[in-house]
């Protein structure tokens, strides 16, 4: 627990160094050379680390025994030599064909695997082979492919497919065939291989509505269309529409698209954010359904939101050779757009005041000026009459078109005019073209508005339109929505 010098025990007297002091000092041993050696060897590190200490004694002692056991193992590695071996005798003969029997060749081939028993001589080889009397075959119509050449890759004779073409384009086109058609084939026996098989029956879905068939009776082919009895009943589902009006049409069995073309309709009339959670659509779709089992749906038909003191129902209907959404009452979407301009140029002189470029002062400009080439057209830009066509002082060959409502329209300095007093002109139709007659500087079309008489700049008019059906158109209208209403709901 102390050192002995802690209590001077060093100094103290020889027997107080025997009994508390360390003990009597021993001979010192001999060590042999031996014994040295060992020890000097047991201290030698022969693999030091050669990342640390560079350039020590150490050091440099493992790197030699690194080179060193490097240099013995390159003279000592065994070099590399081909090994040589007998190669396989040829099998010829019996021993080939049994070894060819046991083999496992490509799939490809038509090879199969197993032990099988190769031909002896009581195997007699055939001379001619029998072929089945008749072939049942399906091939699908490509797209972008010809009728005569999809049944000719089916084995058809190239002669025989384009009769058949020819046969099937008199009863429809063929262009209607859409891709992916299937045609069952009928193959029967031929007289010599070197010929091709001969077309027994073929059967194919032209249409969704149409079946055709291919039949030889009395070894003449014959076609025959096979109509499809279809029940065209529309599809009605109504429902709730809950947290989501998509998510709810969509659990209740409305296709995608139609689901996108109600949500459209409706907004239309009624903005989404104020549709509740409570009210109730009612939507139709169009629906074919054949005799054999196949359903085709179609387009939105009607589209109804009713509830919360609401009844929304919109009909489509073909007007114009267009489809638009009409209420009950037969009045279409209120929508808001600018005329069309009536020539396609550049502005070169605005609707108002300016400086008169032939009369050298100021005075009003009651329209817009628009540069553009020599006899380019010029078109209506709304429905009208022709109220004046002809030749109109300072404005040279000009004309003036009624739109109803106060509205009309002026166009001058034409160079050819290519409508008449009293006649009537649709949106976009060519009434002149551009020219410089008049008081004029250049090319360009003088175009005018007036609203009750008064001229009105151009640029800055929008127009409201409502669309309501009435005589004839009305009652078809109503006809046809008396119908979908007594469609059931499924």
């Amino acid at each position: 627990m102390y050192l002995r010098n802690d209590h001077d025990l060093d100094g103290a007297g020889g027997a107080a160094a025997l009994t508390f002091g360390r003990a009597p000092v021993a001979a010192p041993r001999v060590v042999s050379r031996t014994e040295r050696w060992r020890d000097g060897l047991r201290d030698i590190d022969l693999v030091p680390d050669l990342g640390a200490n560079i350039g020590s004694r150490d050091w440099w002692r493992g790197a030699a025994t690194c080179a060193a056991l490097c240099a013995v193992t390159i003279a000592l590695a065994p070099g590399f030599h081909p090994l040589y071996r007998p190669a396989a005798p040829v099998m010829e003969g019996a021993d080939w064909d049994e070894a060819r029997a046991q083999s496992i060749a490509p799939l490809a081939y038509g090879a199969t695997s197993g032990r099988r028993l190769a031909p002896t001589a009581a195997v007699r080889p055939l001379t001619d082979t029998p072929e089945r009397p008749i072939l049942e075959l399906s091939t699908t119509l490509p797209s972008g492919d010809a009728f005569a050449r999809a049944l000719e890759r089916a084995g058809v004779g190239e002669g025989e497919a384009g009769r058949i073409a020819d046969m099937v384009a008199a009863r429809m086109p063929l262009d209607e065939l859409k891709p992916g058609t299937q045609l069952q084939l009928t193959l029967g026996r031929r007289e010599s291989r070197a010929d091709a098989r001969p077309v027994e029956a073929l059967s194919f879905r032209a249409r969704f509505d149409l079946g055709m068939k291919v039949v030889r009776d009395a070894g003449a082919l014959a076609v025959a269309a096979v109509p499809i009895a279809i029940d065209r009943t529309p599809l009605r589902i109504q429902g709730r529409v809950g947290p989501s009006l998509y998510r709810s049409a969509r659990a209740a069995g409305v296709p995608a698209k139609a689901v996108e073309a109600f949500i459209r309709s409706i907004a239309s009339r009624v903005p989404m954010s104020r549709i509740g959670s409570n009210e109730e659509f009612d939507l139709i779709v169009e629906r074919a359904r054949a005799e054999t089992g196949e359903v085709q749906l179609g387009k939105l038909i009607y589209a109804g939101l009713s509830g919360d003191a609401r009844k929304l129902q919109l009909v489509r209907f073909d007007q114009d050779g267009k489809d638009q959404w009409f209420d009950a009452k037969g009045i279409g979407a209120r929508s808001s757009s600018g005329a069309m301009m009536p020539v396609a140029g550049r502005l070169t002189s605005a609707f108002g005041m300016r400086r008169h470029p032939v009369l050298g002062y100021a005075r009003m400009h009651k329209g817009l000026d628009i540069a553009a080439p020599m006899g380019s057209p010029i078109r209506a830009p709304m429905d009208g009459v022709v109220q004046m066509a002809g030749w109109a002082g300072g404005y040279g060959k000009f004309v003036k078109l009624s739109h109803g409502g106060g509205l009309a329209t002026g166009f001058g300095h034409m160079s050819r005019i290519a409508v008449s007093s009293g006649g009537r002109v649709s949106k976009g139709q060519i009434i002149g073209y551009v020219g410089s007659t008049g008081m004029s500087t250049g090319a360009h079309l003088h175009y005018e508005l007036w609203k009750n008489g008064t001229p009105i700049n151009p640029g800055k008019v929008t127009f409201e339109s409502v669309q309501q059906l009435s005589g004839s158109a009305l009652a078809a209208f109503k006809n046809r929505f008396a119908k979908l209403m007594s469609v059931p709901t499924e």
